[in-house]
């Protein structure tokens, strides 16, 4: 069986391809490919590189370039991954070990199959475990690198964000989520009048045995005459927009667990329940008032020299210095330095997961130890915390965020010409 790995990250922030990683042969004399400033790419991991990209193409039905073309293709991007990575190694980037150890096992669970079952596949498949669990660090460290790099140069505007709530798609997008179950007693268009209210009956007794306390996922099994009457009756997710009418309005008056009134449709009966709710209106969230220090990897200063800062900060902080003193003179957060490093009100949804985890477990007034995130290693504080409705905040936010995610990729590929230009590079095939 083949597993998907190559570019796992991109998903993990944009999905997973198949990666078949042959190991190289050793090769009797190798040759430098290309010079990619300060580093070099070999001819055998072009090579290499080929016959990935070769098993990828033949496991999909696709037709193969003729070999120059391939070659071409694999220089270019083995160029533009060695560019990336020394882009990294300069701000000093390292993926720590638990971090690298977490994605594995995200891949495995993906896979299901647990890791120790996974590394075993692999290597059936010819796949060392350890050059896999390698080639998975650089595409983190690219992907770390792209999110830096990128990331700073897209801006969405107020107006854009207007414009995109007022339009069609930005309120479809944006209306409300919900995780539903349904109960279907079919009966024609055509059915007379004692077949509709035989049906009518039944559906009311139904509702009637829910209120009364039956299980919904057993009654869905037993009675319902839906596709997904053997798996409770489930629909999964769906956007009020894509339910009828007078579905959408009883789904919008329900209660988390409330089931519907028997609706008719053309169909026959249904009764719904709703599991679940996300957007849409008095959308109540909590905030935290949160203060911290951020100290970056950079050109001159190592990741190891960045953690060195960080632990004395938080030990000065520990002695009984000022935290928002400590953070307006070595804070690298140019949003909250100049605030004593204080970030306001945010909420979970808007923080890199990292910096989520540790806001919403660390007691309040308490300090954190330093963590690390993509941004580089922080020093965090929660001073308050509160629930308030967000409604038209979050789908700004969201909004915000729908406009980022499209401009990201014609971002990316802008930014790759780019610092492709800018490298000094000599091929030598």
């Amino acid at each position: 069986m083949r597993f998907k790995l190559h570019k796992a990250l991109a998903g993990l922030c944009a999905g997973l391809l198949f990666c078949t990683v042959a190991q190289a042969q050793v090769q009797p004399l190798d040759r430098v490919a290309a010079i990619v400033e300060n580093d070099v790419v070999m001819m055998s991991q072009v090579e290499s590189r080929m016959t990935e990209v070769r098993q990828q193409l033949s496991a999909r039905g696709e037709s193969l370039p003729p070999d120059p073309v391939l070659r071409d293709q694999v220089l270019d991007r083995l160029i533009l991954e060695s560019i990336q990575l020394q882009m990294a190694e300069r701000a000093g980037m390292q993926i720590d070990e638990a971090s690298l150890n977490q994605t594995m096992e995200q891949l495995a669970q993906r896979n299901n199959v647990s890791l120790a079952q996974f590394r075993a596949a692999l290597e059936r498949d010819g796949i060392s475990y350890n050059e896999a669990r390698e080639q998975i660090r650089r595409e983190m460290l690219i992907n770390r690198v792209r999110q830096r790099r990128v990331a700073e140069r897209i801006q969405v505007t107020d107006q854009e964000v207007r414009n995109f709530l007022s339009s069609e798609v930005g309120r479809y997008q944006t209306s409300a989520d919900y995780r539903l179950a349904m109960i279907v007693l079919p009966l024609s268009e055509n059915a007379d009048s004692a077949e509709t209210q035989r049906r009518a009956e039944q559906a009311q007794a139904i509702h009637e045995e829910l209120q009364g306390g039956a299980d919904f996922e057993r009654v869905a099994a037993r009675r319902s005459a839906s596709d997904s009457s053997l798996e409770s009756g489930e629909l999964g997710w769906r956007k009020a927009a894509q339910l009828p009418g007078p579905f959408a309005d009883a789904i919008a008056n329900l209660e988390i667990g409330g089931v519907t009134q028997p609706m008719r449709s053309p169909a026959g009966f249904h009764i719904m329940k709703l599991l679940e709710r996300r957007g849409g209106d008095n959308q109540m969230v909590t905030e935290f008032n949160v203060r911290h220090i951020l100290i970056k990897p950079n050109e001159i200063r190592s990741e190891e020299e960045a953690v060195q800062l960080a632990q004395r900060l938080y030990q000065r902080i520990q002695n009984g210095e000022s935290f928002a003193k400590l953070a307006r003179s070595f804070s690298e957060d140019p949003g909250s330095a100049l605030n004593g490093g204080s970030m306001n009100w945010v909420t979970p949804e808007t923080m890199v997961s990292e910096f989520r985890d540790v806001m919403t477990t660390i007691p309040e007034g308490q300090v954190s130890r330093p963590f690390q995130t993509q941004f580089g290693w922080h020093i965090l504080q929660v001073e308050g915390q509160r629930n308030v409705d967000m409604t038209d905040d979050m789908r700004k936010q969201q909004a915000t965020s729908l406009l980022q995610n499209r401009k990201y990729e014609q971002e990316l590929q802008t930014w790759l010409l780019e610092i492709r230009d800018e490298a000094y590079v000599e091929k030598k095939i």
